[in-house]
């Protein structure tokens, strides 16, 4: 399948060791699977200079775009803005630390075209032991209270039609937004399909995951959307993508 056109972003805090990478493999595989793409760059306040080399790339090719927080909102901000600013026919996100190889978006292709998303879930998910296990914790709070039945919940490897997106509000600012976006796509009564995609190490730059204020901020999240959903008789029910 050929994609009419495909909006394709990934959230950036520092990461300008990785953000030269990152756009290069964006440019490569777009055009071979989109008749039109654009790359935005959500610098979420990063101070080690990525915000500068997102204007630089901007400025060498009318397909990148920059969006620019002036401080650090949180990873949450920036993926919703990020969907908010995309404009074609299709959305795909990832992170800017280039633990996925993006030419991977053709084994989510042939699955787009009759779901109205496609994950992605790690195989061999290279990280840390200790985040591995936090991940494997968070994953069951969440499937318990949301009943929501995905591999794998936070998983920045994701296309979507853009037309699913319409009349969803994101509200989380920090790590909680993934699980925000599936729960909402599945109220939505939106189709969503999960695909394997290799994972690689982090070669430059910092994780930010496992920081404390970043936990904290996505248990405050979750019950907090929890609580909306009890008041509106919303919580979904049993089932699985």
């Amino acid at each position: 399948m050929r994609l009419s056109s495909i909006s394709a972003f990934f959230p950036a805090y520092n990461e300008v060791e990785n953000l030269p990478k990152m756009y290069a493999s964006l440019s490569a595989v777009l055009p071979t699977i989109a008749d039109d793409y654009e790359i935005l760059i959500v610098d979420d306040g990063s101070s080690d200079g990525t915000g500068a080399l997102a204007d630089e790339l901007a400025e060498r090719d009318p397909h990148v775009r920059p969006v620019h927080h002036p401080t650090n909102l949180g990873y949450g901000a920036a993926v919703a803005h990020g969907i908010e600013e995309s404009r074609l026919d299709y959305i795909f996100f990832t992170d800017g630390d280039n633990q996925f190889d993006v030419s991977q978006i053709a084994t989510l292709l042939p699955h787009i075209e009759t779901n109205d998303a496609v994950i992605g879930f790690r195989i061999d998910r290279k990280d840390p032991a200790v985040r591995r296990f936090n991940a494997w914790a968070w994953k069951q709070l969440v499937s318990s209270m949301f009943d929501l039945r995905v591999t794998d919940i936070d998983c920045a490897f994701k296309l979507m039609r853009r037309s699913s997106l319409e009349g969803i509000e994101l509200e989380s600012t920090g790590a909680f937004i993934s699980t925000e976006l599936l729960v909402k796509l599945r109220k939505n009564r939106k189709s969503i399909h999960q695909v394997g995609v290799q994972h690689l190490p982090r070669t430059a730059g910092k994780q930010t995951g496992a920081n404390l204020r970043v936990i904290a901020r996505a248990f405050r999240e979750l019950f907090r959307l929890r609580g909306k959903l009890r008041e509106r008789g919303a919580v979904p029910g049993a089932g699985s993508f």
